[in-house]
Protein backbone atom coordinates (compact mmCIF):
# COMPACT_ATOMS: atom_id res chain seq x y z
CA UNK A 1 0.00 0.00 0.00
CA UNK A 2 1.28 3.18 -1.47
CA UNK A 3 2.63 5.90 1.53
CA UNK A 4 0.41 8.95 0.27
CA UNK A 5 -2.57 6.01 0.44
CA UNK A 6 -2.05 5.48 4.30
CA UNK A 7 -2.40 9.16 4.62
CA UNK A 8 -5.34 9.93 2.62
CA UNK A 9 -7.06 7.16 4.66
CA UNK A 10 -5.58 8.47 8.05
CA UNK A 11 -6.75 11.93 7.40
CA UNK A 12 -10.40 10.33 6.15
CA UNK A 13 -10.67 8.90 9.66
CA UNK A 14 -9.79 12.81 11.15
CA UNK A 15 -12.14 14.66 8.58
CA UNK A 16 -15.37 13.99 10.69
CA UNK A 17 -13.67 14.70 13.89
CA UNK A 18 -12.06 18.00 12.43
CA UNK A 19 -14.09 20.55 15.15
CA UNK A 20 -12.81 18.39 18.09
CA UNK A 21 -9.68 18.11 16.76
CA UNK A 22 -9.23 22.52 16.20
CA UNK A 23 -10.68 22.90 19.71
CA UNK A 24 -8.39 20.45 21.22
CA UNK A 25 -5.55 21.50 18.99
CA UNK A 26 -6.32 25.75 20.24
CA UNK A 27 -6.14 24.61 23.74
CA UNK A 28 -3.02 22.27 23.90
CA UNK A 29 -1.43 25.65 22.05
CA UNK A 30 -2.98 27.96 24.99
CA UNK A 31 -1.78 25.81 27.77
CA UNK A 32 2.06 25.51 25.57
CA UNK A 33 1.92 29.11 25.69
CA UNK A 34 1.24 29.89 29.02
CA UNK A 35 4.32 27.56 29.64
CA UNK A 36 5.92 29.06 27.20
CA UNK A 37 5.69 32.46 29.03
CA UNK A 38 6.93 30.24 32.57
CA UNK A 39 11.01 30.83 31.62
CA UNK A 40 10.48 34.78 31.22
CA UNK A 41 8.32 35.08 34.38
CA UNK A 42 11.18 33.69 36.29
CA UNK A 43 13.31 36.03 34.64
CA UNK A 44 11.31 39.12 36.07
CA UNK A 45 10.98 37.33 39.22
CA UNK A 46 15.14 36.86 39.54
CA UNK A 47 15.62 40.71 37.99
CA UNK A 48 12.68 41.79 41.04
CA UNK A 49 15.02 40.20 43.64
CA UNK A 50 18.34 41.66 42.57
CA UNK A 51 16.49 44.95 42.30
CA UNK A 52 15.25 44.87 45.75
CA UNK A 53 11.50 45.28 44.37
CA UNK A 54 8.17 43.33 45.35
CA UNK A 55 8.18 40.04 44.12
CA UNK A 56 4.33 39.64 45.23
CA UNK A 57 3.33 40.79 41.58
CA UNK A 58 5.87 38.34 39.85
CA UNK A 59 5.08 35.69 41.61
CA UNK A 60 1.28 35.65 41.42
CA UNK A 61 1.99 36.34 37.61
CA UNK A 62 4.42 32.81 37.61
CA UNK A 63 1.68 31.20 39.59
CA UNK A 64 -1.31 32.38 37.31
CA UNK A 65 0.78 31.27 34.46
CA UNK A 66 1.03 27.54 35.84
CA UNK A 67 -2.62 27.61 36.87
CA UNK A 68 -4.26 28.74 33.23
CA UNK A 69 -1.47 26.25 31.64
CA UNK A 70 -2.80 23.10 33.70
CA UNK A 71 -6.18 24.05 33.75
CA UNK A 72 -6.04 24.71 29.58
CA UNK A 73 -4.03 21.98 28.70
CA UNK A 74 -5.85 19.30 31.05
CA UNK A 75 -9.27 20.52 28.62
CA UNK A 76 -7.42 20.37 25.89
CA UNK A 77 -6.03 16.58 26.43
CA UNK A 78 -9.82 15.67 27.61
CA UNK A 79 -10.86 17.12 24.13
CA UNK A 80 -8.59 15.57 22.39
CA UNK A 81 -9.09 11.87 24.11
CA UNK A 82 -12.81 12.15 23.51
CA UNK A 83 -11.76 12.95 19.92
CA UNK A 84 -9.78 9.63 20.13
CA UNK A 85 -12.04 7.58 21.17
CA UNK A 86 -14.61 9.09 18.31
CA UNK A 87 -12.17 8.15 15.84
CA UNK A 88 -11.67 4.59 17.03
CA UNK A 89 -15.53 3.88 17.62
CA UNK A 90 -15.94 5.53 13.78
CA UNK A 91 -13.58 3.16 12.60
CA UNK A 92 -14.52 -0.16 13.90
CA UNK A 93 -18.09 0.70 13.00
CA UNK A 94 -16.59 0.72 9.46
CA UNK A 95 -14.37 -1.81 9.61
CA UNK A 96 -16.89 -4.30 11.16
CA UNK A 97 -19.67 -3.02 8.81
CA UNK A 98 -16.89 -4.06 5.76
CA UNK A 99 -16.02 -7.19 7.45
CA UNK A 100 -19.62 -8.23 7.35
CA UNK A 101 -19.79 -7.49 3.78
CA UNK A 102 -17.27 -9.61 2.56
CA UNK A 103 -17.25 -12.41 0.39
CA UNK A 104 -17.29 -15.89 2.15
CA UNK A 105 -14.40 -17.19 -0.42
CA UNK A 106 -12.80 -13.93 1.06
CA UNK A 107 -13.38 -14.66 5.10
CA UNK A 108 -12.60 -17.99 4.26
CA UNK A 109 -9.17 -17.42 3.79
CA UNK A 110 -9.19 -15.66 6.62
CA UNK A 111 -8.26 -16.03 9.91
CA UNK A 112 -10.65 -15.43 12.84
CA UNK A 113 -8.36 -13.90 15.51
CA UNK A 114 -6.29 -11.57 13.12
CA UNK A 115 -9.60 -10.32 12.02
CA UNK A 116 -10.40 -9.84 15.80
CA UNK A 117 -6.93 -7.98 16.58
CA UNK A 118 -7.76 -5.35 13.43
CA UNK A 119 -11.00 -4.65 15.00
CA UNK A 120 -9.68 -4.26 18.41
CA UNK A 121 -5.73 -3.36 18.70
CA UNK A 122 -5.36 -1.75 15.62
CA UNK A 123 -8.27 0.77 15.51
CA UNK A 124 -6.52 1.43 19.26
CA UNK A 125 -3.64 2.47 17.82
CA UNK A 126 -5.53 5.27 15.30
CA UNK A 127 -6.37 6.97 18.96
CA UNK A 128 -2.64 7.43 19.68
CA UNK A 129 -2.43 8.81 16.39
CA UNK A 130 -4.46 11.83 16.80
CA UNK A 131 -3.98 12.35 20.93
CA UNK A 132 -0.09 11.31 21.06
CA UNK A 133 0.67 12.16 17.13
CA UNK A 134 -0.84 14.36 15.64
CA UNK A 135 -2.17 17.69 18.25
CA UNK A 136 0.90 16.75 20.42
CA UNK A 137 3.64 17.06 17.44
CA UNK A 138 1.81 20.42 16.80
CA UNK A 139 1.79 21.87 19.97
CA UNK A 140 5.44 20.43 20.84
CA UNK A 141 6.79 21.97 17.02
CA UNK A 142 4.82 25.24 18.90
CA UNK A 143 6.70 25.32 21.85
CA UNK A 144 10.25 24.59 20.16
CA UNK A 145 9.91 27.26 17.58
CA UNK A 146 8.67 29.40 20.66
CA UNK A 147 11.54 28.86 22.82
CA UNK A 148 13.74 28.72 20.01
CA UNK A 149 12.21 32.08 19.50
CA UNK A 150 12.98 33.76 23.24
CA UNK A 151 16.42 32.11 23.12
CA UNK A 152 17.59 34.01 19.79
CA UNK A 153 15.85 37.34 21.54
CA UNK A 154 17.72 37.02 24.93
CA UNK A 155 21.78 35.26 23.25
CA UNK A 156 22.12 34.37 19.63
CA UNK A 157 25.56 32.92 20.04
CA UNK A 158 23.75 30.21 22.62
CA UNK A 159 20.74 29.70 20.60
CA UNK A 160 23.70 28.67 17.57
CA UNK A 161 25.23 26.30 19.47
CA UNK A 162 22.01 24.74 20.86
CA UNK A 163 20.66 24.35 17.09
CA UNK A 164 23.96 22.69 15.88
CA UNK A 165 23.25 20.07 18.70
CA UNK A 166 19.58 19.32 17.63
CA UNK A 167 20.33 19.42 14.16
CA UNK A 168 23.17 16.54 14.62
CA UNK A 169 20.58 14.28 16.79
CA UNK A 170 17.72 15.26 15.02
CA UNK A 171 19.52 13.78 11.65
CA UNK A 172 19.93 10.84 14.09
CA UNK A 173 16.25 10.23 14.32
CA UNK A 174 15.30 10.90 11.10
CA UNK A 175 17.44 7.19 10.24
CA UNK A 176 15.61 5.45 13.05
CA UNK A 177 12.00 6.60 11.91
CA UNK A 178 11.95 4.20 8.36
CA UNK A 179 12.48 1.40 11.11
CA UNK A 180 10.14 2.25 13.52
CA UNK A 181 7.66 2.10 10.95
CA UNK A 182 8.90 -1.25 9.54
CA UNK A 183 9.60 -2.61 13.07
CA UNK A 184 5.80 -1.70 13.94
CA UNK A 185 3.98 -3.24 10.69
CA UNK A 186 6.02 -6.85 11.82
CA UNK A 187 4.80 -5.76 15.57
CA UNK A 188 0.70 -5.97 14.62
CA UNK A 189 1.41 -8.72 12.21
CA UNK A 190 2.85 -10.70 15.06
CA UNK A 191 0.21 -9.61 17.17
CA UNK A 192 -2.62 -10.67 14.50
CA UNK A 193 -1.00 -14.07 14.41
CA UNK A 194 -1.43 -14.95 17.65
CA UNK A 195 -4.97 -13.57 17.80
CA UNK A 196 -5.30 -16.38 14.94
CA UNK A 197 -3.29 -19.05 17.08
CA UNK A 198 -5.16 -18.57 20.25
CA UNK A 199 -8.80 -18.62 18.63
CA UNK A 200 -7.99 -21.72 16.90
CA UNK A 201 -7.81 -23.77 20.35
CA UNK A 202 -10.35 -21.97 21.43
CA UNK A 203 -12.57 -22.75 18.99
CA UNK A 204 -11.36 -26.52 19.52
CA UNK A 205 -11.53 -26.46 23.51
CA UNK A 206 -12.99 -29.62 23.99
CA UNK A 207 -11.19 -31.21 21.10
CA UNK A 208 -7.94 -30.27 22.67
CA UNK A 209 -8.68 -31.35 26.64
CA UNK A 210 -10.04 -34.89 24.91
CA UNK A 211 -6.93 -35.26 22.93
CA UNK A 212 -4.66 -34.74 25.97
CA UNK A 213 -3.07 -31.58 23.81
CA UNK A 214 -3.19 -29.24 26.18
CA UNK A 215 1.09 -28.76 26.45
CA UNK A 216 1.32 -28.94 22.66
CA UNK A 217 -0.86 -26.47 22.37
CA UNK A 218 0.16 -23.91 24.81
CA UNK A 219 3.68 -24.73 23.32
CA UNK A 220 2.11 -23.17 20.27
CA UNK A 221 0.74 -20.26 21.62
CA UNK A 222 3.72 -19.59 23.22
CA UNK A 223 5.57 -19.66 20.42
CA UNK A 224 3.20 -16.89 18.32
CA UNK A 225 3.68 -14.73 21.56
CA UNK A 226 7.49 -14.91 21.81
CA UNK A 227 7.12 -13.96 17.74
CA UNK A 228 4.66 -11.21 19.29
CA UNK A 229 7.27 -10.04 21.84
CA UNK A 230 10.07 -10.00 20.05
CA UNK A 231 8.84 -7.95 17.54
CA UNK A 232 7.33 -5.45 20.24
CA UNK A 233 10.83 -5.14 21.21
CA UNK A 234 12.57 -4.30 18.07
CA UNK A 235 10.05 -1.25 18.25
CA UNK A 236 11.07 -0.96 22.06
CA UNK A 237 14.49 -0.92 20.23
CA UNK A 238 14.52 1.79 17.62
CA UNK A 239 11.94 3.23 19.84
CA UNK A 240 14.36 4.14 22.79
CA UNK A 241 17.56 5.07 20.35
CA UNK A 242 14.93 7.99 19.06
CA UNK A 243 14.34 8.82 22.80
CA UNK A 244 17.85 8.31 24.38
CA UNK A 245 18.81 10.69 21.20
CA UNK A 246 16.55 13.60 22.23
CA UNK A 247 18.17 13.08 26.40
CA UNK A 248 21.38 12.97 24.59
CA UNK A 249 20.78 16.03 22.88
CA UNK A 250 19.24 18.08 25.48
CA UNK A 251 21.94 17.44 27.71
CA UNK A 252 25.04 18.13 25.19
CA UNK A 253 23.44 20.94 24.19
CA UNK A 254 23.24 22.19 28.48
CA UNK A 255 26.60 21.59 28.77
CA UNK A 256 27.54 23.24 25.81
CA UNK A 257 25.41 27.00 26.81
CA UNK A 258 26.38 26.52 30.78
CA UNK A 259 29.81 26.16 29.15
CA UNK A 260 29.89 29.37 27.20
CA UNK A 261 27.03 30.90 28.66
CA UNK A 262 29.21 31.02 31.79
CA UNK A 263 31.76 32.56 30.46
CA UNK A 264 29.75 34.95 28.95
CA UNK A 265 28.36 36.02 32.28
CA UNK A 266 32.15 36.43 33.38
CA UNK A 267 32.82 38.97 30.44
CA UNK A 268 30.00 40.58 31.30
CA UNK A 269 28.49 40.03 27.51
CA UNK A 270 25.19 38.10 29.44
CA UNK A 271 23.19 38.95 32.36
CA UNK A 272 22.81 36.07 34.83
CA UNK A 273 18.77 35.90 34.77
CA UNK A 274 19.35 35.47 30.83
CA UNK A 275 21.69 32.67 31.68
CA UNK A 276 19.22 31.16 34.03
CA UNK A 277 15.89 32.02 31.79
CA UNK A 278 17.66 30.56 28.82
CA UNK A 279 19.09 27.34 30.69
CA UNK A 280 14.99 26.71 31.65
CA UNK A 281 13.95 27.47 27.91
CA UNK A 282 16.46 24.57 27.28
CA UNK A 283 14.94 22.11 29.36
CA UNK A 284 11.51 23.48 27.94
CA UNK A 285 13.02 22.00 24.32
CA UNK A 286 13.17 18.31 26.59
CA UNK A 287 9.78 17.89 26.30
CA UNK A 288 8.51 19.04 23.23
CA UNK A 289 12.02 17.28 21.24
CA UNK A 290 10.29 14.01 23.20
CA UNK A 291 6.98 14.51 22.19
CA UNK A 292 7.90 14.96 18.55
CA UNK A 293 9.82 11.84 18.49
CA UNK A 294 6.78 10.03 20.44
CA UNK A 295 4.79 11.56 17.81
CA UNK A 296 6.25 10.52 14.94
CA UNK A 297 6.49 6.84 16.49
CA UNK A 298 2.69 6.81 17.11
CA UNK A 299 2.25 7.98 13.52
CA UNK A 300 4.52 5.09 11.95
CA UNK A 301 2.74 3.06 14.26
CA UNK A 302 -0.80 4.35 13.08
CA UNK A 303 0.18 4.55 8.88
CA UNK A 304 1.19 0.74 9.81
CA UNK A 305 -2.30 -0.12 12.05
CA UNK A 306 -4.31 2.00 8.37
CA UNK A 307 -2.32 -0.90 6.09
CA UNK A 308 -3.87 -3.14 8.25
CA UNK A 309 -7.40 -1.74 8.20
CA UNK A 310 -6.90 -0.75 4.82
CA UNK A 311 -6.00 -4.45 3.48
CA UNK A 312 -9.53 -5.82 5.02
CA UNK A 313 -11.58 -2.46 3.18
CA UNK A 314 -9.79 -3.79 -0.20
CA UNK A 315 -11.17 -7.05 -0.19
CA UNK A 316 -13.89 -7.78 -2.80
CA UNK A 317 -17.58 -7.38 -1.03
CA UNK A 318 -20.87 -8.20 -1.48
CA UNK A 319 -23.27 -5.70 -2.70
CA UNK A 320 -26.10 -6.31 -0.64
CA UNK A 321 -28.44 -3.66 -1.48
CA UNK A 322 -31.07 -1.80 -0.29
CA UNK A 323 -34.13 -3.32 1.75
CA UNK A 324 -35.89 -6.82 0.37
CA UNK A 325 -38.90 -6.44 -1.53
CA UNK A 326 -41.11 -9.06 -1.99
CA UNK A 327 -39.98 -12.16 -2.99
CA UNK A 328 -43.02 -13.98 -2.94
CA UNK A 329 -44.44 -17.49 -1.26
CA UNK A 330 -44.81 -19.85 -3.73
CA UNK A 331 -42.14 -22.75 -4.06
CA UNK A 332 -39.28 -22.40 -6.04
CA UNK A 333 -37.63 -24.49 -8.65
CA UNK A 334 -34.75 -24.76 -9.31
CA UNK A 335 -32.38 -25.59 -12.28
CA UNK A 336 -28.44 -26.08 -12.52
CA UNK A 337 -27.06 -26.65 -16.08
CA UNK A 338 -23.51 -27.39 -16.88
CA UNK A 339 -21.95 -26.10 -13.79
CA UNK A 340 -18.28 -25.82 -13.47
CA UNK A 341 -17.08 -25.04 -10.10
CA UNK A 342 -14.07 -25.05 -7.79
CA UNK A 343 -12.69 -23.01 -4.80
CA UNK A 344 -9.56 -21.87 -6.23
CA UNK A 345 -7.44 -21.73 -9.41
CA UNK A 346 -5.22 -24.50 -7.33
CA UNK A 347 -7.81 -26.60 -6.24
CA UNK A 348 -9.15 -29.30 -7.72
CA UNK A 349 -12.48 -29.19 -9.45
CA UNK A 350 -15.44 -29.98 -7.21
CA UNK A 351 -18.30 -29.71 -9.88
CA UNK A 352 -17.50 -30.57 -13.59
CA UNK A 353 -20.75 -30.35 -15.45
CA UNK A 354 -23.50 -30.74 -13.11
CA UNK A 355 -26.94 -30.63 -14.37
CA UNK A 356 -30.25 -31.39 -12.92
CA UNK A 357 -33.59 -29.95 -11.95
CA UNK A 358 -35.51 -29.44 -8.69
CA UNK A 359 -39.54 -29.01 -9.34
CA UNK A 360 -40.91 -26.18 -7.34
CA UNK A 361 -42.97 -27.96 -4.16
CA UNK A 362 -41.83 -31.16 -2.29
CA UNK A 363 -39.07 -33.03 -1.04
CA UNK A 364 -35.53 -33.75 -3.46
CA UNK A 365 -32.68 -35.66 -1.82
CA UNK A 366 -29.07 -35.33 -3.04
CA UNK A 367 -26.81 -38.65 -2.17
CA UNK A 368 -23.18 -39.95 -2.90
CA UNK A 369 -20.08 -40.25 -1.18
CA UNK A 370 -18.30 -37.61 0.37
CA UNK A 371 -16.43 -35.11 -1.60
CA UNK A 372 -19.14 -35.32 -4.34
CA UNK A 373 -19.71 -31.73 -4.18
CA UNK A 374 -23.33 -32.31 -2.54
CA UNK A 375 -22.28 -29.31 0.13
CA UNK A 376 -20.81 -27.32 -2.60
CA UNK A 377 -25.02 -27.12 -4.01
CA UNK A 378 -25.92 -25.33 -1.22
CA UNK A 379 -23.26 -22.96 -1.14
CA UNK A 380 -23.53 -21.68 -4.90
CA UNK A 381 -27.12 -21.93 -3.95
CA UNK A 382 -26.48 -19.03 -1.45
CA UNK A 383 -23.93 -17.64 -3.52
CA UNK A 384 -21.38 -17.77 -1.13
CA UNK A 385 -19.09 -18.66 -4.01
CA UNK A 386 -19.41 -18.21 -7.89
CA UNK A 387 -19.52 -21.01 -10.57
CA UNK A 388 -16.65 -20.70 -12.96
CA UNK A 389 -19.53 -21.49 -15.87
CA UNK A 390 -22.62 -22.90 -16.22
CA UNK A 391 -25.90 -21.59 -14.75
CA UNK A 392 -27.73 -21.79 -11.84
CA UNK A 393 -31.65 -20.49 -11.91
CA UNK A 394 -34.47 -20.42 -9.58
CA UNK A 395 -37.77 -19.86 -10.65
CA UNK A 396 -36.05 -19.50 -14.37
CA UNK A 397 -34.25 -16.60 -13.27
CA UNK A 398 -30.47 -16.79 -12.89
CA UNK A 399 -29.37 -16.12 -9.66
CA UNK A 400 -26.23 -13.79 -10.49
CA UNK A 401 -29.36 -11.37 -12.07
CA UNK A 402 -31.37 -11.71 -8.08
CA UNK A 403 -30.37 -9.42 -5.68
CA UNK A 404 -28.65 -10.70 -2.95
CA UNK A 405 -31.14 -9.96 -0.37
CA UNK A 406 -33.68 -11.19 -2.76
CA UNK A 407 -32.25 -14.38 -3.12
CA UNK A 408 -30.87 -15.28 0.64
CA UNK A 409 -34.30 -13.83 1.47
CA UNK A 410 -35.96 -16.82 -0.51
CA UNK A 411 -33.92 -19.28 0.78
CA UNK A 412 -33.68 -21.09 4.31
CA UNK A 413 -30.52 -22.84 5.13
CA UNK A 414 -29.87 -25.01 8.04
CA UNK A 415 -25.79 -25.76 7.83
CA UNK A 416 -24.39 -29.68 8.84
CA UNK A 417 -22.83 -28.38 12.10
CA UNK A 418 -25.87 -26.31 13.18
CA UNK A 419 -24.57 -22.82 14.35
CA UNK A 420 -26.30 -21.90 17.88
CA UNK A 421 -25.05 -18.03 18.56
CA UNK A 422 -24.34 -16.86 22.10
CA UNK A 423 -27.41 -15.79 23.53
CA UNK A 424 -30.86 -16.41 24.89
CA UNK A 425 -33.21 -19.48 22.95
CA UNK A 426 -35.65 -16.94 21.70
CA UNK A 427 -32.89 -14.76 20.18
CA UNK A 428 -31.66 -17.72 18.06
CA UNK A 429 -35.10 -18.35 17.08
CA UNK A 430 -36.14 -15.64 15.19
CA UNK A 431 -32.15 -14.68 14.28
CA UNK A 432 -33.08 -14.60 10.62
CA UNK A 433 -36.75 -13.29 11.45
CA UNK A 434 -36.89 -10.58 13.94
CA UNK A 435 -40.92 -9.56 13.83
CA UNK A 436 -41.69 -12.50 14.37
CA UNK A 437 -44.43 -13.17 16.54
CA UNK A 438 -45.73 -15.26 19.50
CA UNK A 439 -47.79 -17.80 17.59
CA UNK A 440 -45.85 -18.61 14.98
CA UNK A 441 -42.84 -18.81 16.83
CA UNK A 442 -44.70 -21.46 18.81
CA UNK A 443 -46.26 -23.16 15.51
CA UNK A 444 -42.91 -23.64 14.84
CA UNK A 445 -41.89 -25.04 17.59
CA UNK A 446 -44.05 -27.50 18.23
CA UNK A 447 -43.09 -28.84 14.38
CA UNK A 448 -39.58 -29.56 15.17
CA UNK A 449 -40.82 -30.86 18.87
CA UNK A 450 -39.13 -28.16 20.66
CA UNK A 451 -41.71 -27.59 23.44
CA UNK A 452 -40.09 -29.91 25.87
CA UNK A 453 -37.02 -27.87 25.32
CA UNK A 454 -38.68 -24.75 26.10
CA UNK A 455 -40.60 -26.19 29.16
CA UNK A 456 -37.47 -28.10 30.63
CA UNK A 457 -35.19 -24.62 30.37
CA UNK A 458 -35.45 -22.74 33.64
CA UNK A 459 -36.45 -19.42 31.50
CA UNK A 460 -38.09 -20.75 28.83
CA UNK A 461 -37.60 -19.27 25.71
CA UNK A 462 -35.64 -16.50 27.63
CA UNK A 463 -32.50 -18.77 28.41
CA UNK A 464 -28.86 -17.95 27.41
CA UNK A 465 -28.25 -20.80 26.07
CA UNK A 466 -24.30 -20.24 26.25
CA UNK A 467 -21.66 -19.72 23.37
CA UNK A 468 -21.69 -21.63 20.17
CA UNK A 469 -25.42 -23.20 21.90
CA UNK A 470 -23.16 -25.18 24.13
CA UNK A 471 -25.63 -25.29 26.61
CA UNK A 472 -28.08 -27.23 24.03
CA UNK A 473 -27.50 -31.10 22.96
CA UNK A 474 -26.38 -31.75 19.48
CA UNK A 475 -29.78 -32.51 18.03
CA UNK A 476 -31.53 -29.90 19.91
CA UNK A 477 -28.97 -27.42 18.52
CA UNK A 478 -29.57 -28.73 15.18
CA UNK A 479 -33.90 -28.51 15.53
CA UNK A 480 -32.98 -24.73 17.06
CA UNK A 481 -31.30 -24.42 13.27
CA UNK A 482 -34.12 -25.83 11.59
CA UNK A 483 -36.84 -24.06 13.75
CA UNK A 484 -34.96 -20.70 12.59
CA UNK A 485 -34.84 -21.34 8.98
CA UNK A 486 -38.78 -22.27 8.84
CA UNK A 487 -40.13 -19.18 10.95
CA UNK A 488 -38.28 -17.14 8.01
CA UNK A 489 -41.05 -18.91 5.44
CA UNK A 490 -38.60 -20.15 2.89
CA UNK A 491 -39.49 -20.79 -0.91
CA UNK A 492 -36.50 -23.22 -0.72
CA UNK A 493 -35.68 -25.01 2.76
CA UNK A 494 -31.93 -26.25 2.44
CA UNK A 495 -30.85 -28.76 4.61
CA UNK A 496 -27.33 -29.93 5.11
CA UNK A 497 -27.40 -33.44 6.53
CA UNK A 498 -30.00 -31.67 9.09
CA UNK A 499 -31.15 -35.42 11.16
CA UNK A 500 -27.24 -36.11 11.72
CA UNK A 501 -26.93 -35.86 15.28
CA UNK A 502 -30.67 -36.82 15.98
CA UNK A 503 -31.39 -40.19 17.73
CA UNK A 504 -33.60 -42.85 15.81
CA UNK A 505 -37.06 -41.47 17.31
CA UNK A 506 -35.91 -37.66 16.65
CA UNK A 507 -35.15 -38.60 13.36
CA UNK A 508 -38.78 -39.97 12.88
CA UNK A 509 -40.66 -36.92 13.92
CA UNK A 510 -38.15 -34.52 11.51
CA UNK A 511 -38.68 -36.84 8.87
CA UNK A 512 -42.38 -36.01 9.35
CA UNK A 513 -41.59 -32.48 10.00
CA UNK A 514 -39.79 -32.49 6.56
CA UNK A 515 -42.86 -34.22 4.70
CA UNK A 516 -45.36 -31.25 5.97
CA UNK A 517 -43.00 -28.85 5.12
CA UNK A 518 -42.48 -30.18 1.96
CA UNK A 519 -46.43 -29.24 1.12
CA UNK A 520 -45.45 -25.96 1.25
CA UNK A 521 -42.32 -25.13 0.08
CA UNK A 522 -39.39 -26.51 -1.82
CA UNK A 523 -37.38 -28.94 0.24
CA UNK A 524 -33.47 -29.76 -1.06
CA UNK A 525 -31.72 -32.29 1.29
CA UNK A 526 -28.59 -33.77 1.86
CA UNK A 527 -27.93 -36.83 3.16
CA UNK A 528 -25.61 -39.59 4.11
CA UNK A 529 -28.30 -41.84 6.13
CA UNK A 530 -30.80 -42.71 3.06
CA UNK A 531 -33.35 -43.98 5.65
CA UNK A 532 -34.18 -40.19 5.67
CA UNK A 533 -35.19 -39.35 2.25
CA UNK A 534 -36.36 -43.04 1.32
CA UNK A 535 -39.65 -41.23 0.56
CA UNK A 536 -38.44 -37.98 -1.48
CA UNK A 537 -40.00 -37.19 -4.11
CA UNK A 538 -36.78 -37.33 -6.42
CA UNK A 539 -33.13 -38.42 -5.54
CA UNK A 540 -29.86 -37.15 -7.28
CA UNK A 541 -26.92 -39.20 -6.98
CA UNK A 542 -23.29 -37.31 -7.12
CA UNK A 543 -20.57 -38.99 -7.96
CA UNK A 544 -17.16 -37.19 -8.75
CA UNK A 545 -18.62 -33.70 -9.32
CA UNK A 546 -20.89 -35.22 -11.57
CA UNK A 547 -24.52 -36.16 -11.14
CA UNK A 548 -24.88 -39.53 -12.18
CA UNK A 549 -28.76 -40.48 -11.78
CA UNK A 550 -31.94 -39.06 -10.57
CA UNK A 551 -35.38 -41.01 -9.47
CA UNK A 552 -37.29 -41.97 -6.29
CA UNK A 553 -35.56 -44.98 -4.33
CA UNK A 554 -37.00 -47.44 -5.85
CA UNK A 555 -36.43 -46.47 -9.11
CA UNK A 556 -32.91 -46.41 -7.69
CA UNK A 557 -32.94 -49.26 -6.56
CA UNK A 558 -33.35 -51.14 -9.61
CA UNK A 559 -31.03 -49.05 -12.02
CA UNK A 560 -27.65 -47.49 -10.26
CA UNK A 561 -25.44 -48.99 -9.09
CA UNK A 562 -23.91 -47.10 -6.63
CA UNK A 563 -27.00 -45.89 -4.80
CA UNK A 564 -27.95 -49.79 -4.22
CA UNK A 565 -24.50 -50.02 -3.10
CA UNK A 566 -25.01 -47.70 -0.16
CA UNK A 567 -28.33 -48.68 0.09
CA UNK A 568 -27.24 -52.23 1.11
CA UNK A 569 -23.83 -50.59 3.36
CA UNK A 570 -27.09 -49.09 5.65
CA UNK A 571 -29.29 -52.79 5.57
CA UNK A 572 -31.90 -50.90 3.19
CA UNK A 573 -32.56 -53.07 0.67
CA UNK A 574 -35.78 -55.27 0.58
CA UNK A 575 -35.20 -58.83 1.86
Amino acid sequence: MPETASWHLLLAYMRPHRRALLLGGVLSLVGSFAGLAMPLLAKVVIDAFDDHRSLVGPVLGLTAAVLVGAGVGAAGRYVLERMGEGVVFSARRRLVGRMLRLRVSEVDRLKPGDLLSRVTSDTTLLRAVFTEGVVEMVGALFMLVGAVVMMAIMDGVLLLITLAVLILVGSLVGLVMPRIRRASMQAQVAVGEMGAVLDRVLQAFRTVKASGAEEREIATVDEAAREARDRGVAVAWWTSIAGISAWMAAQLAFVAVLGVGGARVASGALEVSSLIAFLLYLFYLVAPIGQLIQGVTQMQNGLAAVRRIREIEELPAEEIGGGIREVGAAPAGVIFENVVFRYGDDRPVVHDGVSFEIPAGGMTALVGPSGAGKSTVFTLLERFYEQQAGTITIDGRDIRRWPLADLRAALGYVEQDAPVLDGTLRENLVFAAPGTGEDDIWRVLSLTRLEDLVARLPEGLETQVGHRGVMLSGGERQRVAIARALLRSPRLLLLDEATSQLDAVNEMRLREVVAEVAGETTVLVIAHRLSTVTNADRIVVMEGGRVRAVGTHGELLADDDLYRELAATQFLLPT
